[in-house]
């Protein structure tokens, strides 16, 4: 049915539909954000503590939209904005991830371009192992000092059972890094070692990480004695540890300092470490290469790290160190003779 009597000049255009109005690229400063510490991730919900005039408290949050894809991790400094109260019920949000001192990465194997980051703003590098049940892993052991040499973390060796395994053989591959170390045991509630190990993480910024089942729970509950932390027991059929923290959690000393509880894991891969790099965390052979053929890959018949470990010049443990350095190679698709 028409209307003779109007025009189009007589008809009310709708709006177009939501969202079409062309978007501002600026985003608002946020400059009176309040600022916190990420201390725990858990499915879309981060768990910060701000401290400021107000006091201290813990302010659950999630994420900005405007943010994007932008992983956080435990450790993290952001900025919130919203109700940061405290109150029960109430959700701030993270709109900025403050520049990082440190970031800990790892990627699911070496194969893997993904890196993840497991923690960030640590100074220490924490690695647990049992001396037996389960037995040490001396490999995942070397991985995780290169991923703190390539972080610029200090490295920190934390040995635990040591009433199951005398630990000498053990260090013995160790000493040419001088990677500090401390050895534990436990008998009922009594510790030995306990004392040096609150000693080293003191004031520190520590990140815990170990496979399932070396104790780095029992370890977080003896130093923080609220913590909480799920405990369990190495399998007798596979010898492996149950997985009993299923997620990251900062914790804060009593004596001064944080301390990162991470879940265990099976595997550190190391594709995000540039494989001209890796040598140089071995500190103990980089000196040898200095005979290498050119583009040597260290692998190969022509390297002169044969000769260097022969020699005596690596030290007693020169096989073994140069072995796993190969194996490093070897994962990362490195062959002989490319």
């Amino acid at each position: 049915m028409t209307r003779p009597d109007l025009d189009e000049d007589d008809v009310r255009v709708r709006p177009g539909r939501r969202g079409s109005r062309p978007r501002s690229k600026d985003r608002p400063a946020h400059q009176d954000a309040t600022v916190a510490r990420v201390i725990a991730v858990d499915r879309g919900r981060y768990t910060t503590l701000v401290e400021d005039d107000r006091g201290e408290r813990i302010v659950m949050t999630m994420k900005a939209r405007e943010l994007g894809r932008k992983g956080i991790v435990v450790g993290d400094r952001v900025a919130l904005v919203g109700d940061t109260s405290a109150a029960p019920g109430s959700l701030a949000r993270i709109v900025r991830v403050e520049p990082r001192a440190s970031i800990l990465r790892r990627t699911a194997d070496d194969t893997d371009p993904v890196e993840r980051a497991i923690v960030a703003n640590v100074d220490q590098l924490v690695i647990v192992s049992a001396l037996a049940d389960p037995q040490p892993r001396p490999r995942l052991i070397d991985r995780c000092l290169v991923a703190a040499y390539d972080a610029d973390l200090e490295p920190l060796l934390v040995l635990t059972k040591a009433d199951l395994a005398d630990p000498a053989d053990f260090l013995a591959n160790y000493a040419p890094l001088a990677v500090p170390y401390v050895v534990t045991s436990r008998s009922g509630s009594r510790w030995q070692g306990m004392a040096q190990v609150r000693e080293q993480l003191r004031g520190r910024h520590s990140v815990l990480v170990g496979h399932s089942g070396v104790g780095k729970s029992t370890l977080v509950n003896e130093l923080v004695p609220d913590a909480g932390r799920a405990t369990g027991a190495v399998n007798d059929v596979t010898g492996r540890g149950r997985h009993t923290s299923t997620s990251a959690v900062a914790l804060r000393l009593p004596e001064g300092g944080w301390v990162i509880d991470t879940p265990g894991i099976r595997s550190f891969g190391l594709a995000h470490v540039d494989l001209a790099r890796i040598i140089q965390h071995f500190p103990d052979l980089e000196p040898g290469t200095a005979n290498c053929p050119r583009g040597c890959t260290h692998d190969e018949e022509e390297c002169a790290l044969d000769a260097w470990v022969a020699s005596g010049s690596a030290g007693p443990a020169g096989a073994s160190r140069l072995d796993s350095l190969r194996r490093l190679l070897r994962a990362r698709g490195v062959q002989k003779g490319d």
